[in-house]
């Protein structure tokens, strides 16, 4: 099947990419600057393009389906407004081009709980992409575990680094994670199962845990369990200058994830684990793993950024979510995830 990626430099693109390539696919990787990608081997097409400039993608769009895993949160205050702008971009264009499916990987949270910004923006991408030509097929995650997303990063970093660890109320929000790996399997895995198209899906991890439990039993693993303390006044704001101050990740970027820990993200729907056979990777082992990674570069023994920000917020759904889409590394296109979860 001839397959296009969008962010396929990002956290989870750059991840999907060599696995739809591994399962036989042709593959087209669309990016905004292709003199500075690399691709995992000669068969991936590279195509240049920013979704936010109509007709500069075009190109790519000769395919049967397509991934949308764009996320422009490092963009600024108005990621909601381009996150928004490039979906319609892509959808029409790819309506136009006779595009078949579609896959997009969003956050988990129930609608009625309030979302945070970065949930509802990701819940409206999610909407804009359904009015497409095309079968969407949509994955809801929580966090995903991997090394690079900017939401590991932060946690790996917050439990490594601090004793006693002041948090907000929201702490003990419970949160089903999944390695990022397993969402690969379940992002691949759709094309070869007819019936999810035109569906939407929950997916997560075997472990469901608080915050709080995310964080002691990183802390755990690094050897260093910190002492968490919620207290009821801490706000999102305050919280993310907080971040900004003791981890590698920007203010800007820690609030609109810090907000999202007051929504519960945990799996209701199970019908695609009897879709498609994914062995699901515990808690603890996806953390092992994401921090001996080899292209887990970004966080070092110390807990401290190699290589500066992550290029991706790892999540689909803020630090409470999963990629799960990928992320702009601070810069204002956002054709290409640098991130997302």
């Amino acid at each position: 099947m001839k397959v296009l990626v969008t962010g396929a430099t990002g956290f989870v693109g750059s991840r999907l990419v060599p696995a739809l390539d591994a399962a036989g696919h042709d593959v087209t990787a669309l990016v905004r600057d292709a003199a500075r990608y690399e691709p995992p081997s000669s068969s991936v097409r590279v195509v240049e393009g920013d979704l936010l400039e109509p007709g500069s993608f075009d190109a790519a769009l000769d395919v049967d389906a397509a991934y949308y895993l764009v996320h422009s949160m490092r963009s600024g205050p108005d990621f909601e407004d381009r996150d928004r702008r490039a979906a319609e971009n892509f959808a029409d264009a790819a309506s136009e081009a006779g595009v078949e499916r579609v896959g997009y990987l969003g956050g988990l949270g129930e609608d009625r709980d309030r979302l945070s910004e970065h949930l509802r923006s990701r819940r409206e991408v999610e909407r804009v992409l359904s009015e497409g030509t095309y079968a969407l097929t949509t994955l809801r995650a929580a966090i995903l575990i991997g090394a690079g997303s900017a939401s590991f990063e932060m946690i790996v970093q917050l439990a490594s680094r601090l004793p006693v660890m002041v948090t907000p109320r929201w702490v003990e929000t419970p949160c089903q994670p999944i390695f990022v790996d397993d969402a690969i399997d379940y992002l691949v895995g759709v094309l070869d199962v007819p019936e999810t198209a035109g569906e939407t899906y929950e997916i997560g991890g075997p472990d469901v845990l608080t915050y709080r439990e995310i964080l002691t039993r990183v802390g755990r693993i690094r050897g260093h369990e910190p002492r968490i303390v919620p207290v009821p006044i801490l706000s999102p704001k305050i919280s993310s200058l907080w971040i900004g101050l003791v981890t590698d990740v920007p203010a800007a970027v820690a609030r609109p994830l810090i907000e999202g820990l007051k929504n519960p993200v945990v799996v209701r729907d199970h019908r695609i684990e009897s879709l498609i056979d994914v062995d699901s990777t515990q808690f603890d082992e996806a953390v092992r793993r994401a921090l001996d990674d080899g292209r887990g570069e970004d966080v070092g023994g110390d807990g401290r950024s190699r290589h500066g920000e992550g290029t991706s917020d790892g999540t689909a759904a803020g630090v409470s979510e999963g990629p799960a889409a990928d992320e702009s590394p601070n810069r204002p296109a956002a054709s290409e995830g640098s991130s997302d979860r």
